[in-house]
């Protein structure tokens, strides 16, 4: 049987799947739908420093190729994520990765240092990419930004592997990619939502209370495809910097792809509003998968696309 476990700067995951953040809750909430042992991780929804109440509805609707969401980085805010929710991750039978999002450097500080001190937590995730805040995007779109955003948190963040989750609604991702690792990430997420809009014909109304918001399943998921082969063929390869892809997937296939392209973990969200129990089956196709490519790990995979693809 092949070999599942991936390293993702240091953190040891029993399989490459990863349950996105905001679509599955602050720890244990998907533990009523499916065994929780059977992730490699998952990640918390976005905290940030106080507590935000989000977007109006709807904030979140169908598409033909996926859904549109304007949740708008709702979630208890840092004390009340530690005393009452973090305390859910002892004894948790998969890794835990801390988001971190916010409205300013000291923001992002002040989560990110209280993840760094948490044993509970494996890894800490800079979100830099939401589209659905006024602010969700001010470090995710200038290499600058983000390298200054870097060069402040890095620092307190010393105990554990720092992530960095690229936003796609940028000119060039690897320039962001780039950016990232410059400024010390050890590990990419690739990528956030795509901003998108919806109207309803008949009032002539934007169908999200905000008017735009992130689109996100499977039509996404071969423009991201090409991210993840761009973002590590041109810098994270090299950079020995892991990549967990993050996009439409819906099956082992999807899954697959990403692993190909350059992506050492997949992460899913959109289909557990379909299906919950998705990701076993995605863990068990990948399993055969490999088996059935001859190799003896999962790892032997990434970035093993032929070289008819070529970067840039």
């Amino acid at each position: 049987m092949a070999e599942m476990t991936v390293n993702l700067a240091g953190v040891s995951l029993a399989n490459p799947v990863v349950l996105a953040a905001g679509t599955c809750g602050y720890v244990r909430e998907m533990a009523d739908a499916l065994p929780l042992g059977r992730l490699g991780a998952i990640t918390t929804k976005s905290i940030t420093a106080e507590s935000r109440e989000g977007n109006a509805p709807w904030r979140i609707i169908d598409s033909p190729a996926g859904m549109l969401n304007a949740i708008g980085l709702a979630n208890v805010g840092i004390e009340r994520f530690m005393q009452e929710k973090l305390p859910d991750a002892r004894g948790l039978p998969c890794k835990l990765f801390g988001s971190v999002a916010g409205h300013s450097v000291d923001e992002y500080l002040a989560v990110a240092s209280k993840f760094d001190r948490a044993p509970e937590i494996a890894a800490v995730e800079l979100n830099v990419s939401c589209p659905n805040t006024s602010d969700g995007l001010q470090f995710g779109e200038h290499p600058e930004a983000l390298r200054a955003l870097l060069r402040e948190v890095k620092p307190a963040v010393r105990t554990k592997p720092l992530f960095v989750k690229l936003s796609p609604n940028v000119g060039d991702i690897v320039a962001m990619a780039k950016a990232a690792i410059d400024g010390g990430a050890q590990a990419l997420v690739v990528a956030n939502t795509f901003s998108a809009m919806a109207i309803d014909v008949d009032t002539r109304a934007p169908r999200l209370s905000r008017g735009r918001g992130g689109l996100s399943g499977p039509g996404i998921h071969p423009i991201v495809v090409r991210m993840i082969h761009d973002v590590y063929h041109r810098v994270a390869r090299d950079a020995k910097v892991p990549v967990i892809g993050l996009g439409g997937v819906s099956n082992w296939r999807d899954a697959a792809e990403f692993i190909l392209a350059g992506a050492s973990a997949v992460a899913m969200g959109t289909a557990l509003f379909i299906d919950p129990r998705a990701p076993l089956r995605v863990v068990d196709g990948l399993s055969k998968w490999v088996d059935k490519q001859g190799c003896r790990s999962v790892a032997e995979l990434v970035g093993a696309v032929k070289d008819g693809a070529r970067a840039g």
